[in-house]
């Protein structure tokens, strides 16, 4: 048996599949996000330790042979984190995530530093690990000089199972204290941001091994023998393993909270300015780009609280069929905006408001704001040399058919949709722990996912579509300077 634990923003998931990939069992442990303060993003991690405690603890009861059959734990997990440790590996402060955005002016002064877009093939974007060190530098100097380790947030469940500190190439590429083309730490990247090289972790790549379970965890979850962990993965990274995007070419885009527009590369071929990121992937000699956009089903999130509907009961009052482009246009940059802007300052905005427009009239607008903006992350990907010519839709966005509809004829790409089941980041981690512990290649564990159906933008309306996305292009720098 083989387990693939996914540490997502809200919840920790737990997959328990066998050798051949077949999922057996899932559990799923919530926990909360503190927001102290505007800009601030932040999570204990005991809880995270809880989560795990929890779905093992379920995972166990329910299905104890299976559990007491397992030999390997693929870790995945919410990139760009900073969990700070002493030099006991007591935690010194709440970890910061990654969609926290207080470190905006140390993010501009690490970006504007000689090399670091050359070392590290990215914009440092404030959400990245090595601004909220340089923040925590100048704004809590005698907890910044007790910091002996900073983990990512999957790596510290990792020391917790293990005793062991160890990250993984895609995880790392999101520091920027890291250099993706060689696979590295920078020293150079490290001192840019006061950091040392003795306050990382050990690296492997996410298909190798990543240490063994600790003995007292074996026994206490009923496990009969030794229980290797995978390197694993970043989010992203991970659930491209789950859906078999590797190979040069293949893709998806992620409807989730935030939205991700993915393209797996076989070469380096980074291109900063375009506010794409580039990635090491969680297999050797792999690489991958993409565009992202902080608010996706956040956007629709919000719409919910505001009009007191729920997500579902929006997306419902949405025709069957797209009919065009919406008279009201919506810019979703509710928490600031990555690609391909890469202004933490921005805001997002109604623009077209007549006083006839209705609540379906705002979902519309809400859901094409999303997928224009993802039409901005393919064409930041197609400046790096990225080609993408159908893509897997995925995400908790991916269950409206109209929301999928107007994303296929904005992107003017084929979407497939994979037949139900899991296929996502927690099986990704499962299958990287399958090829740590048995030795198999990447390429034959890492399969796609059978397709259920393929959604064809509409050759009728791609043209008024490309039309509303140059009118909601030029919005950016008309209301840019309101936020500044």
């Amino acid at each position: 048996m083989y387990l693939g634990l996914d540490l997502g923003t809200s919840g920790l998931r737990a997959l328990l599949v066998s050798e051949n990939g077949d999922v057996l069992a899932e559990e799923e442990a919530k926990y909360g996000t503190q927001t102290p303060h505007p800009g601030w993003s932040e999570q204990d991690p005991q809880d995270w330790v809880t989560a795990c405690e929890t779905v093992m603890g379920n995972l166990r009861q329910a299905y104890p042979d299976k559990v007491a059959a397992l030999r390997g734990i693929g870790l995945s997990g919410q990139m760009h984190g900073a969990t700070l440790l002493d030099a006991d590996h007591n935690v010194l402060r709440p970890a910061m995530l990654w969609n926290d955005t207080r470190a905006a002016q140390e993010a501009q002064r690490l970006d504007q530093a000689p090399h670091m877009r050359e070392i590290t093939g990215n914009i440092v974007f404030p959400g990245f690990t090595a601004p909220k060190l340089d923040w925590v530098r100048s704004n809590e100097p005698e907890l910044f000089d007790k910091v002996a380790l900073v983990l990512l947030p999957k790596d510290y469940l990792r020391l917790w199972l293990t005793g062991e500190a160890i990250s993984d190439m895609s995880d790392s590429a999101g520091t920027a204290w890291f250099d993706t083309g060689a696979r590295d730490w920078s020293d150079a990247a490290l001192a840019e941001g006061h950091m040392r090289r003795d306050q990382m972790p050990a690296l492997v790549e996410g298909a190798a091994p990543g240490g063994q379970l600790r003995g007292d965890l074996r026994a206490a979850w009923g496990i009969s023998g030794p229980v290797v962990l995978a390197g694993g993965g970043g989010d992203n990274a991970a659930a491209a393993c789950g859906a078999g995007c590797f190979a040069e070419g293949s893709g998806f885009v992620s409807l989730g909270t935030s939205g991700v527009l993915l393209a797996a590369r076989s070469s380096y071929a980074p291109a900063p300015a375009t506010a794409v990121h580039s990635f090491c992937h969680a297999v050797p000699e792999r690489w991958y780009q993409m565009g992202v956009i902080l608010a996706a089903t956040d956007c629709l999130n919000w719409l919910s609280r505001v009009t007191g509907q729920p997500p579902a009961a929006l997306a419902g009052t949405l025709p069957a069929q797209i009919a065009g482009p919406s008279t009201l246009t919506f810019l979703p940059y509710l928490s600031g905006e990555r690609t391909p802007h890469n202004d933490p300052a921005i805001r997002g905005s109604f623009v077209g408001l007549d006083i006839s427009h209705d609540q379906a009239e705002l979902t519309q607008a809400v859901m094409e704001g999303v997928a224009f903006a993802l039409r901005d992350s393919l064409d930041a990907l197609s400046v790096t040399g990225a080609r993408l010519e159908t893509l897997l839709a995925i995400g908790g966005g991916a269950q409206s058919e109209f929301w999928l509809d107007t994303l296929a004829s904005v992107l003017n790409l084929p979407l497939d949709l994979p037949e139900g089941g899991a296929f996502g980041a927690a099986l990704g981690a499962a299958r990287l722990a399958i090829c740590a512990v048995t030795g198999a290649q990447p390429e034959d564990v890492m399969t796609a996912p059978p397709i259920a159906r393929q959604i064809l933008p509409r050759a009728d309306l791609t043209d008024a579509y490309a039309a509303a996305h140059d009118r909601y292009r030029a919005l950016y720098p008309a209301i840019r300077g309101a936020f500044q």
